[in-house]
């Protein structure tokens, strides 16, 4: 019981770590798509459109993760390399329907979504893109 108890705490530190890992990556690609300082603007500016599109990302990468878990395999090494695979793959397309978005609006997509003005309503449609997004890629999963 208690090596199974340890055993068990030792794949969830790891799914953790790989979990947080990823939305690290989450938050870096926000700070790249986004113009200026993205924890000043949302810790320090209370910029609304900033902390937004970061919680729809970070979200996004907790239902991909999330299910990435769910659906792997009893053996830890493939089930955290097949959770990396799916959260970098969920990404990427996060990003590419970012760019995409970009093509087909006016002006810059990052600079608009973290304009202090005021809280755009392009923020509501990257968190849609980013957490629909999410949503395909987790179906795919299972």
């Amino acid at each position: 019981m208690i090596n199974d108890i340890l055993q068990e705490s030792g794949a969830a530190l790891a799914y953790g770590a790989v979990g947080i890992g990823l939305m690290a990556l989450g938050y870096l690609v926000v700070e790249v798509t986004t113009p200026g300082n993205l924890g000043q603007q949302i810790w320090t500016d209370r910029n609304r459109g900033a902390a937004l599109v970061l919680a729809a990302k970070l979200l996004g990468v907790g239902i991909i993760v999330t299910t990435a878990i769910l659906s792997s395999e009893d053996d830890l090494g493939a089930g955290l390399l097949s959770t990396m695979t799916y959260g970098v793959l969920g990404i990427v397309l996060m990003t590419v329907a970012f760019y995409m978005l970009d093509l087909l609006t006016p002006g810059k997509l990052g600079a608009t979504v973290v304009d202090a003005r005021e809280l755009h309503p392009s923020c509501w449609v990257v968190g849609a893109a980013d957490l629909g997004t999410a949503a395909i890629v987790a179906a795919a999963i299972s």
